[in-house]
């Protein structure tokens, strides 16, 4: 049985979660998420996700695809970012990180890739969109990255109002730094200076959110997306909007909260729960 988390609260609206260990964390959001998927087959035979990636996910994703009762045949996956012109065959390409880690282990219903190599990328990007939009979203699993962005929405270019569902943007250096400070680039200069991601109201326009955030790496941006104020300079920050989504710390991501953000609302919860 998954463990309780240490401490819950409210941020505005948006429903968090602190456990004591990254394994715990990882143990309570699978549950959480396998849930989500469980119950949109059981309701209208079919699943809909969108899954981020990257190395605050490992260990969620890995409990994701264990969970028995899932009938993954019924899924269909989405992933939510990508950089422009990035093969398959690169290591840090996030179409091979989801590949391995997700869509070759489960074998969804139906995997949908952003391309960032694409011969016509805004083709891609168009049909990327359609088929996003054909049907309703279920469940988008994300993080938040240490310059606070969602999916590759970074200060600069986030907007709470997107009217576009998927863009190019241009990445700043602190997002392209964390690159290369999680191994995947030898140094700043070969990290891609542009990439292809979902829109925050993209991200947000499904019916449930599990953002899943440990590491001490993250917890200046769980601070400022929490005790800050909702702004595009911190993008996390948006998600205290969001009723349907649950933010998931660990001690470390949560450890320079300050007790007026952990305290107010704070439940031990029971075992029962």
């Amino acid at each position: 049985m998954a463990s309780s988390p240490m401490k819950t609260f409210h941020a505005d609206r948006l429903p968090v979660r602190i456990f004591a260990t990254l394994p715990e964390l990882a143990a309570s959001a699978a549950d959480d998420a396998a849930a989500v998927l469980i119950a949109a087959i059981a309701a209208r035979g079919r699943a809909r996700a969108i899954i981020a990636t990257g190395n605050s996910q490992d260990q969620f994703l890995g409990q994701l695809v264990e969970r028995p009762g899932i009938a993954w045949s019924k899924v269909e996956l989405f992933h939510m970012d990508e950089y422009l012109g990035m093969p398959i065959t690169h290591p840090a390409s996030f179409r091979r990180y989801l590949k391995q880690k997700v869509f070759d282990r489960v074998k969804p219903g139906a995997a949908n890739y952003l391309e960032g190599d694409a011969l016509e990328p805004l083709k891609a990007m168009r049909d990327f969109a359609a088929a996003l939009a054909s049907a309703p979203v279920d469940l988008c699993c994300l993080g938040i990255g240490e310059n606070g962005h969602l999916a590759f929405n970074d200060p600069q270019v986030a907007d709470f109002s997107d009217p576009e569902t998927i863009k190019l943007v241009k990445l700043d250096e602190k997002c392209r730094r964390q690159q290369v400070g999680e191994g995947h680039f030898p140094n700043l200069d070969a990290v891609p200076v542009y990439a292809i991601t979902l829109t925050i109201p993209a991200l947000c326009r499904v019916g449930r959110m599990i953002a899943v955030v440990p590491e001490k790496r993250k917890a200046e941006a769980v601070r400022a997306s929490l005790e800050g104020p909702v702004t595009t300079a911190c993008p996390g920050s948006f998600l205290r909007k969001q009723a349907h989504a649950v933010l998931y710390l660990d001690a470390e991501s949560a450890s320079l909260l300050g007790a007026r953000t952990c305290c107010p609302r704070m439940a031990r919860m029971n075992t029962n729960h």
